[in-house]
């Protein structure tokens, strides 16, 4: 199993720092989050300063920014850092697009399949000296490409890609047309077995029957853990906000459908609504964060995390208390998870043309 270290919300300056201690430590890569901070940047000062490690963005928002956008981009960090790069994306809701962002909205699963092959379109154009870009699609069309504009060749295809997925058919696009999926926080082992595995299964059954030893699968619930019990229950704390937080959201509410919570669901959205955030919390029982989470303190987490994510999850990320700087494991923790088994063995990108 995949360890990686959330990079916490902090300076381009700053950055550099972190990530090449990550690095020493024996992390397996870092991650960036999209929130008052741009993803892609970190990562671009990352590949600079680090040798071995992946470099994630997960994830970085898709609909305000044109795929030929972070194709560029996805190439450069890829090119620099010689092939380390894994580009996660993610849709966001809708009022986010149109009144955070200011793009219009369409239903976002088929959107971003075409996002998807219209990069892969235009990084395999690319690969072949800028010949042949003729990507036609609903939502995307990309049919010009001169030398001016090519950037040289560099030994990959682009880069892995990714998608966040929640619901059903945002999980068939993964498994149809993406090298993994970045499932959600807010997600249990119930939901994983009974939705997610079999939504995720007909994706690749849709594109002529895909290994899942090619396909990466993150995240699916949060860790709470800390060197000691107090920095562990505060943690924990964080993690049952978070419960609260994405609960009181009807999106999310197909995951506490399958443990019988939509009462709980709706007690939440009610305080949402009369913004009675502080209150959120408090209504969530120790019995459901569980479900949510694997816990426990340094000294047993790596058996926590077998536990929760065990077959299901090949990479775990480590997330920040409430957007202070994340605790780093040691090297002998990050081993310990390290062993545990995953079914995944490597990305199948595209071969040049």
């Amino acid at each position: 199993m995949k360890v990686y270290y959330t990079m916490p919300r902090m300076s381009l300056g700053q950055a550099a720092a972190a990530a090449r201690k990550a690095e020493e430590l024996g992390y397996d890569g870092v991650v960036t989050t999209e929130t008052n901070r741009d993803p892609f940047l970190p990562l671009a000062v990352a590949a600079t300063v680090t040798r071995k490690m992946d470099l994630v963005t997960g994830v970085a928002i898709a609909f305000p920014r044109s795929p030929m956008v972070v194709a560029e981009m996805g190439w450069d960090l890829q090119e620099e850092s010689g092939g380390r790069f894994i580009l996660g994306l993610g849709s966001q809701v809708k009022g986010h697009n149109e009144r955070r962002f200011s793009v219009p909205w369409s239903a976002p699963a088929p959107r971003l399949k075409e996002y998807v092959q219209s990069l892969r379109a235009i990084w395999q154009c690319w690969a072949g000296g800028g010949k042949d870009l003729a990507y036609i699609g609903k939502h995307y069309s990309f049919t010009l490409m001169t030398p001016n504009f090519t950037p040289p060749p560099m030994g990959h295809v682009g880069a892995p890609v990714t998608i966040a997925a929640v619901g059903p058919a945002m999980l068939r696009v993964a498994g149809e047309v993406c090298d993994g999926a970045r499932l959600h926080g807010f997600c249990t082992r119930k939901y994983y077995e009974n939705v997610i595995s079999k939504e995720i299964g007909t994706g690749f059954e849709r594109a002529g029957g895909r290994a899942r030893g090619n396909f990466e699968i993150s995240g699916g619930g949060f860790i709470a853990t800390g060197p000691d019990e107090e920095k562990t229950q505060k943690m924990y704390e964080w993690v049952r906000y978070r419960v609260a937080f994405y609960g009181s959201t009807r999106t999310y509410w197909p995951v506490f459908e399958q443990h019988d919570l939509l009462d709980l669901g709706e007690k939440l959205h009610r305080l949402s609504v009369q913004q009675r955030w502080d209150e959120m919390a408090k209504e969530v029982p120790d019995d459901v964060v569980d479900l949510f989470c694997a816990r426990g303190t340094w000294a047993n987490i790596a058996g926590a995390i077998e536990k929760r994510f065990g077959g299901m999850a090949d990479v775990v990320s480590i997330q920040s208390e409430m957007g202070d700087d994340s605790p780093m494991f040691d090297p002998g923790l990050i081993q310990d998870i390290r062993r545990i088994a995953t079914p995944f063995r490597g990305f199948d990108l595209p071969k040049a043309a």
